[in-house]
């Protein structure tokens, strides 16, 4: 008995592949473009196979008919966007004639799959008027939103009809209008002593920027660029240091008293070695070098010089050193109290170094700011 059910189930699980292989489930289903396209790559492996023959004779009619109604029901419709309906259509007609033609088999049961060229063409050029008007139209409403449509729309009427009268010039026009121009001014410093490190600080931020690509719609100019290409902008970006401190110098010194028992000190002649406690006197000093600074970020819009964003962007960077010292027996300490008793102080690294150092994490925190302000503005 169980010899029967499995029969049956391999019988049935062979009907079922053979069915989805020769395209014959998706033709009962209705999908009748995937019917064919199954039926098709049946015949190219299988060209006698009887049920894909069948079915793809089936399936190219129901689906031509009913891409054919399509484009008639959407010429009628009011969707001021039909002609791109129209072109859906064509073209799945169009791709389902070239799969029937790139097999000999196919064509034994569809000799003449229909193709529309002219007709396509016709209804790309239709769709790129509808598109260039609309553009047109939204570029004239003078914002920059409906500018941004209008460079949509204009970008569409370009992948629909190449050269489609002065397209690309007026994909120019609604680019220039829709874009937010943003000069940054940078935070500035007055002592010699820090101007290297913000240089390098403003540095990066200004490469940052130059690179800034997430948003096509947003470009960053620094105050030479902007003054060089005459930029009138929307907005400017205002970068100051409302404070800041380096090298705050901080020296801890701790005292500890050590002893260490059993400790071989001499060795004698009637007794052999002698063992007793070693003491030392050990001086640890720690040194910290603090700075830190607060940056303000502020976006003005240019025309009505109102605040636009506001940040308060802090960091801060602690050098330390340790090094030690002691009076007594070096038996008394531990390996590791040895070697900080054997390092001498080090100089801390330059202002201007520290500078650089308490912005990294800044500019982490203000590239992270400008990302989430301008990415989906």
């Amino acid at each position: 008995m169980k010899t029967i059910s499995r029969l049956r189930y391999f019988i049935y699980l062979s009907i079922l592949i053979v069915g989805c292989t020769t395209g014959k489930n998706a033709l009962q289903k209705g999908n009748y473009n995937t019917s064919v396209v199954k039926a098709v790559n049946r015949l190219q492996n299988s060209p006698q196979n009887k049920e894909a023959r069948e079915v793809l004779a089936s399936a190219y009619e129901l689906s031509l008919a009913q891409h054919l109604r399509n484009i008639d029901e959407a010429k009628m419709s009011s969707d001021v966007l039909r002609w791109e309906s129209v072109i859906s259509a064509y073209e799945q007609i169009n791709q389902l004639s070239n799969q029937i033609n790139s097999c000999p088999a196919c064509l034994t049961v569809v000799p003449n799959p229909q193709r529309f060229i002219a007709e396509l063409a016709d209804s790309k050029f239709k769709a790129a008027a509808v598109r260039y008007a609309l553009g047109v139209q939204l570029l004239n409403a003078g914002d920059k939103l409906s500018a941004r449509k209008a460079y949509q729309n204009f970008e569409r009427t370009q992948q629909l009809y190449a050269n489609y009268k002065d397209t690309q010039q007026k994909i120019n026009e609604a680019y220039n209008a829709a874009v937010l121009k943003v000069v940054v001014q940078p935070a500035r410093v007055n002592s010699e002593y820090y101007q290297e490190g913000n240089e390098y600080f403003q540095q990066r931020v200004s490469e940052w920027m130059n690179n800034y690509q997430y948003n096509k719609f947003v470009i960053f100019y620094d105050e030479r660029q902007a003054s060089k290409q005459r930029i009138v902008p929307d907005q400017i970006m205002r970068l100051r240091f409302d404070d800041f401190v380096v090298g705050q110098t901080y020296v801890k010194e701790r005292v500890e008293k050590l002893a260490k028992d059993s400790v071989k000190i001499g060795e004698s002649r009637a007794s052999g070695p002698i063992y007793g406690t070693v003491k030392a006197t050990l001086s640890i000093f720690d040194k910290k070098v603090a700075s830190s600074g607060l940056l303000d970020m502020t976006v003005i819009d240019y025309n009505s010089n109102k605040v636009v964003r506001q940040r308060k962007l802090t960091g801060t960077y602690v050098w330390e050193d340790q090094w030690a010292s002691y009076k007594g027996d070096e038996r008394a300490l531990t390996k590791h109290q040895l070697a900080i008793s054997k390092r001498k102080e080090v100089m801390p690294p330059s202002p201007g170094a520290l500078f650089v150092e308490f912005t990294k994490p800044i500019y982490s925190q203000l590239i992270s700011e400008i990302s989430s302000f301008y990415n989906n503005y």
